[in-house]
C-alpha cells in the first residue's frame, strides 16, 4: 500500500480534533493527579497509623495493577453498581488516580529532602503545623520535584491511546476510526506516531529548560 496524500488531507482535520482532545485530557488528568498525589503523600506521612497504612495499601494496589485493567473497572464494572461514567470522564479519572499514586512518591521524596533543621526552626518559631507546611516545607519541597512531575505529564500523554479501548475519540481513537472505515492504516497510524513524537520531544525540551532555570535559581 502506497502513501496517499489526498487521504492524509481528508483525515487530518479528524486527527487534529482528536489531538486536541488528547491534550485536554492530559492537562486535566495531570492537574487532578498532582492533587491526588499530594493527598496520598500527606496520608502516607501521617502520624495516624490507620491512615498511613490505608494510603500505602491503596497506592501499592494502584501501582501494581495495569492501567488498562483499572480503566476497564471504571468503565465496565462500576455501571454494575449504578455508577455510570462517560468515556472521557472514566479516562480522566483513571489517568489521574493511576498517576497520582506514582506522583505521591515524588512528593514524598521532595518532602523528605527538606533538612530536619527546617522543621526544628519552625517549631522554635512557634509555627503551627499548617504554617510549617505552607511557609517552610512545601516551598522547598516542590521546586526539586517539578522535573519529575513534568516527566509524568509526558508519560500520561503517551498513555492516552489506551483510552481508545473505551471508545474515547482522542487522536488514537480518531485514527482507528478513520483507518477501519477506509481500510487504510498506514497514514493514520503514522501520523499519530509523528504527533506523539513531536509533542513528547517538545515537552521534554521544555522540561529540560525549566530544570536548568531552577538549577540556576538554586
Amino acid at each position: 500500500m502506497s502513501w496517499s496524500w489526498p487521504f492524509v488531507a481528508e483525515i487530518l482535520p479528524f486527527l487534529i480534533q482528536g489531538l486536541w482532545v488528547t491534550v485536554k485530557i492530559t492537562l486535566v488528568a495531570s492537574a487532578l493527579a498532582m492533587v491526588i498525589g499530594l493527598v496520598f503523600a500527606f496520608a502516607k506521612m501521617s502520624r495516624v497509623n490507620a491512615l498511613r497504612a490505608t494510603a500505602n495499601v491503596i497506592s501499592e494496589a494502584i501501582r501494581r495493577t495495569p492501567f488498562l485493567v483499572q480503566l476497564y473497572f471504571l468503565f465496565y464494572v462500576l455501571p454494575d453498581i449504578g455508577i455510570l461514567l462517560a468515556p472521557v470522564t472514566a479516562g480522566i479519572l483513571g489517568l489521574s488516580v493511576h498517576y497520582g499514586a506514582y506522583i505521591s512518591e515524588v512528593y514524598r521524596a521532595g518532602i523528605l529532602s527538606v533538612p530536619g533543621g527546617q522543621w526544628e526552626a519552625a517549631r522554635a518559631c512557634n509555627l503551627t503545623q499548617r504554617q510549617t507546611w505552607i511557609q517552610i516545607v512545601l516551598p522547598q519541597a516542590i521546586p526539586p520535584v517539578i522535573p519529575p512531575l513534568g516527566n509524568y505529564v509526558i508519560a500520561m500523554f503517551k498513555e492516552t491511546p489506551i483510552l481508545s479501548a473505551i471508545s474515547v475519540l482522542d487522536v488514537m481513537g480518531q485514527a482507528l476510526a478513520q483507518a477501519s472505515y477506509n481500510y487504510r492504516y498506514l497514514e493514520p497510524i503514522s501520523l499519530v506516531a509523528g504527533a506523539f513524537l513531536f509533542v513528547s520531544l517538545t515537552s521534554a525540551a521544555l522540561i529540560k529548560l525549566l530544570e536548568r532555570r531552577l538549577q540556576r535559581v538554586d
